[in-house]
């Protein structure tokens, strides 16, 4: 590790990869001046070249993607991250193909500011869509510009040529490695709007399961995530935070810190404090020491969790139309009404957020688990004062997190620190209890729905409004990093902005896919935040399937049809009718669940409406004397177009029922006006083993030769809403309030 932290790259690479993607950090507002009138994608990163596919668009070189040379061979970069999903295997699988060489014989590199493209986050399902696009793309034009330069060379038709292990072959036993053949090809260059074909019947690739690139060290113990890493001669930090959000240090006894064994320096600039060991343990003897001495002011005051919705409803809002078309009728007498909610969660990584950060020779490195490095390295420039070029982002896996946790705070954490001890490698690590108390949270949420037959038993009005603080918090500015409020001269956040349309914000999948003639759909953007909210897996997806796919179960109950017919008398999408109906034959939808407190519940929702498509059937059954949900069978089916890896498209699926079932059924924070209580895992409820589903069944309709569609947050929202539909079914009672299978729950199915 040491010697990657010195071979800092300032080669023209470099440079240009560099100086390209600087101005690919800011998600409105915040675009750098010069670049005001460029378009912005929706992860925050400027278009160059609207007219190539994937990230190309943001990153036209092909140089930027793919490098050959004597040296080092082939290396392929991506400017998106591993994050346990699997999808560096795939994006690699994907580079080889179309390169039409052994995965074994590429060097790939993820997601470091001084060496790969800036594709903004890894989020929203986003990187096979985008990034895999890229490659896919570019790898197929850097081979078609190696064969041209060995056709060239030979004089002889590109037509006659064949590649096999980086070895173009040509008539009479001629051959020619790529890195000879790259010699007589100028890569930085624009990539073409088309690549050359290759019929989806011939890749050996695409479409297999590769072994994981990340789990054989996650395995055997190895040095698997940023937590693992040890720098020779590497310092120990820990922080020392407020009691809550607001609070300000009146004193603490700096002098009695510094001389506790091990401690090597007291950081403090304003509130903020942390403390340096030569020990882990040290560090964290002198950190609980620095709790218990420390002083505050009462900070902000926090609402009572009763009351939270309520208050979501009176707090400065900004009310944004989502959709609307045709005109809604007066309610009538067949009018449905219904109002869901769902609490605030944490994304309760296993591991807390981590951080390795060294200043020296004028240069910032930080190793993270950010899902974006460059906004990151922008925010940490800007919180230090120093020249974006002097900070450098690396990611390093972290051990758990869909969403924005705490990584970009560790990260400002260690940087701070680093600054005050250069030439000492300062590795930061928070404690279970920062992370729970200090990470940002996914909102809490309110939605109204009223729906209406027409005399037919067909939708015909739909009237939707929901309110939400935001879920896109991501580092715009220094002010979204923790550490620079706390700071003596602090950084005020930057305003929060909702997610556009079709990606949405707390309103992604608030549209329903179904063909319905009257709609409108509001959000209320709440701007004053109790708690600091902002990306977890899916965003406002979760809710929202889930009050639509009620609604159309009651809907369907009132029509008196069966509810999956009812769903595919509304659906015209034939790639969304035929995940459905695969369900329905694996499940052999309708047949009953039997037993006492047995139901079964179905759902469907393509991700914001323009993604991958997931439909669910649920069959469980409920305790009532106790309100032990019991999850017997989850049948599922998934198109997410071109599958790149089954096993990994598996582990998705799979790992997204599970979390959305404990979202659903038990996750809350506990809080009220004396504080936050969900510190430890006592105090926040997950699902645990007993309780994992007794049974998984994935479908997976693969489209060769179909773009990527995305894969890791289709089910969340679909699995939330089966089990809704199937405690439904099994007690009588539709519960919309989440989670389902909260405490005291019994007494509402009137046991």
């Amino acid at each position: 590790m040491k010697q990657r932290a010195q071979n800092v790259n300032l080669s023209r690479r470099a440079f240009v990869i560099n100086g390209t993607l600087m101005m690919g950090f800011a998600i409105l507002p915040g675009i750098p001046r010069a670049f005001a009138d460029t378009e912005v994608d929706t992860l925050g990163t400027a278009i160059l070249a609207p007219d190539l596919p994937g990230s190309l668009r943001a990153t036209p070189y092909l140089d930027a993607w793919i490098r050959i040379d004597e040296k080092n061979g082939i290396t392929v970069y991506t400017g998106k991250v591993e994050l346990g999903t699997g999808v560096k295997t795939a994006l690699l699988q994907i580079a080889a193909e179309r390169l039409e060489v052994p995965p074994a014989l590429i060097r790939f590199l993820t997601a470091d500011t001084a060496l790969t493209p800036n594709e903004g986050y890894t989020a929203g399902s986003h990187t096979i869509v985008d990034s895999g696009t890229a490659l896919f793309n570019a790898a197929a034009q850097v081979r078609q510009l190696l064969l041209e330069s060995a056709a060239r060379q030979w004089q002889i038709s590109v037509d006659s040529l064949t590649t096999r292990d980086a070895v173009i072959h040509g008539a009479q036993g001629r051959s020619m490695t790529y890195a000879q053949a790259v010699a007589g090809v100028q890569l930085h260059r624009f990539a073409s709007a088309s690549s050359p074909l290759k019929p989806a019947d011939r890749f050996t690739l695409i479409g297999q399961s590769l072994p994981r690139l990340d789990i054989p060290a996650k395995v055997s113990g190895g040095a698997a995530y940023v937590q693992d890493m040890r720098v020779p001669d590497m310092l120990h930090a820990r922080v020392i935070r407020p009691p809550r959000r607001g609070s300000q240090l009146l004193d603490i006894d700096e002098a009695a810190l510094t001389k506790l064994p091990g401690v090597v320096k007291l950081i403090r600039n304003g509130s903020y404090l942390a403390v340096v060991a030569s020990d882990e343990w040290l560090a964290i003897k002198a950190m609980r020491e620095g709790y218990a001495a420390a002083r505050w002011t009462e900070g902000n005051p926090l609402p009572d969790s009763a009351h939270i919705h309520q208050l979501l409803t009176q707090l400065p809002a900004r009310r944004y139309p989502v959709s609307a078309k045709g005109s809604l009728a007066q309610p009538g007498p067949h009018t449905y009404k219904a109002r869901a909610t769902k609490q605030y969660l944490m994304h309760g990584s296993i591991g807390p957020s981590c951080a390795v950060a060294w200043f020296r020779d004028g240069t910032l490195t930080v190793w993270t688990h950010s899902q974006g490095v460059y906004p990151l390295r922008a925010g940490i420039a800007e919180m230090l004062g120093l020249p974006v070029t002097q900070v450098r982002c690396i990611h390093a896996e972290g051990s758990g997190c869909y969403g924005h946790n705490g990584a970009d705070d560790a990260a400002a954490d260690a940087a701070l620190i680093a600054m005050a001890l250069p030439g000492k490698p300062i590795r930061l690590q928070w404690m279970r209890e920062q992370e729970n108390l200090w990470e940002p949270y996914s909102s809490a949420m309110l939605v109204e729905v009223q729906a209406e037959l027409d005399e037919g038993k067909q939708l015909r009005d739909w009237k939707y409004e929901l309110w939400s603080t935001p879920h896109n918090e991501r580092i715009v500015n220094a002010g979204r990093l923790l550490p620079a409020w706390l700071l003596a001269k602090p950084f005020t956040p930057a305003p929060s902005v909702p997610i556009a349309q079709p990606e949405g914000d707390g309103d992604r999948n608030a549209v329903p896919l179904y063909e319905i003639p009257n709609l409108k759909v509001d959000l209320n953007f709440v701007l004053s935040m109790p708690f600091r909210t902002s990306a977890m897996r899916s965003l406002g997806a979760h809710i929202n399937v889930f009050a639509i796919e009620s609604t159309v179960d009651e809907l369907a109950a009132r029509a008196s049809v069966d509810p999956v017919q009812f769903r595919l008398n509304h659906l015209s999408d034939p790639r969304a009718r035929a995940v459905v109906e695969r369900v329905v034959a694996e499940f052999r939808w309708p047949q009953k669940a039997t037993g006492p407190g047995s139901g079964i519940g179905f759902a469907f929702a393509r991700y914001k409406n323009i993604m991958g498509y997931c439909a669910i059937a649920v069959q469980l059954h409920i305790q009532r004397q106790t309100g032990q949900v019991t999850i017997d069978r989850v049948v599922a089916a998934v198109d997410v177009g071109q599958i790149v890896s089954p096993d990994g498209l598996l582990n998705q699926i799979q790992g997204g029922i599970v979390q959305s079932a404990s979202w659903t059924l038990y996750e809350r924070i506990l809080y009220d006006a004396s504080g936050l209580h969900s510190f430890d895992w006592s105090g926040y409820p997950i699902m645990r083993f007993p309780d994992l589903p007794q049974q998984v069944e994935v479908h997976m309709l693969d489209q060769p030769g179909q773009p990527f569609l995305g894969a890791a947050e289709i089910v969340q929202g679909p699995m939330a809403a089966a089990l809704g539909n199937a405690i439904s079914d099994a007690t009588g009672k539709r519960l919309l309030d989440l989670p389902l299978a909260r405490r005291g729950w019994q007494d509402a199915l009137g046991s």
